[in-house]
């Protein structure tokens, strides 16, 4: 598949709400354009197509939101580098799709050294890297067996969230929240802390174009019936 039907596919499932909430984020989308596909759809546009790294790297270089998502959706875990991805995230159009770089089954939380690049980017002077960083944790809090981080690796990480998430910005404060979550799902240990820090923080507001989110409770994701069970907690 080349650029032109990507971009032709996205003319095609186009959503004039959507554009019309883009439109509102006014220079936040750092001049990009967009058709306001939802994520949901773009990732069965990236189904259809499949990897293809040769087409990620020639969509990153347009200036449409949803063609640089597919980007990200669709290049090769297995060829990509750390030296791309600090390049990558020095162009995340100010942090707008670090959600999607770093999370959403993008292909970067696939890598190899996804959770040294996660250890490495939370400790960033950089805030798109701090988010990108505590995106990419969340990701490796959902792996399993030989590759997954220790539990002491995860405790680390809730003592530097409760240490630090109260002079971040709204957007590091969500991804940190996410963390916490992915954490906090683990194991009763992990549960006890997230839990602790999560309480002290409550939840995390945020903004939105459409004004329809509420705040991010990540102790009501955390004292689920069901996760309880898991848990024995």
């Amino acid at each position: 598949m080349t650029v032109s039907e990507v971009l032709a596919l996205l003319d095609a499932e186009r959503d004039e709400r959507g554009m019309s909430n883009w439109e509102k984020l006014g220079p936040s989308t750092a001049g990009m354009r967009s058709y306001g596909v939802g994520l949901t759809r773009l990732r069965k546009l990236a189904k259809r197509i499949g990897r293809n790294r040769e087409l990620a790297h020639a969509l990153w270089k347009t200036d449409v939101y949803e063609a640089r998502v597919i980007a990200l959706l669709v290049d090769d875990p297995a060829r990509i580098t750390p030296e791309q991805a600090e390049t990558q995230v020095e162009e995340l159009a100010g942090g707008m799709l670090a959600h999607v770089f770093a999370s959403c089954d993008a292909t970067l939380a696939k890598t190899s050294f996804v959770v040294e690049l996660a250890d490495q980017w939370v400790r960033s002077d950089d805030p798109v890297r701090r988010d990108c960083g505590y995106g990419l944790l969340y990701e490796a809090s959902k792996f399993s067996g030989k590759k997954a981080p220790s539990e002491e690796f995860f405790l680390a990480h809730v003592e530097r969230i409760a240490n630090t998430i109260g002079t971040e910005s709204e957007k590091v404060r969500l991804s940190m929240g996410a963390a916490l979550m992915g954490i906090g799902k683990r194991s009763a240990v992990l549960n006890e802390a997230a839990l602790k820090v999560a309480r002290n923080v409550g939840p995390i507001e945020f903004t939105s174009a459409s004004g329809e989110c509420e705040p991010f409770d990540v102790v009501k994701h955390l004292t689920t019936g069901r996760l309880k069970e898991k848990l024995g907690v």
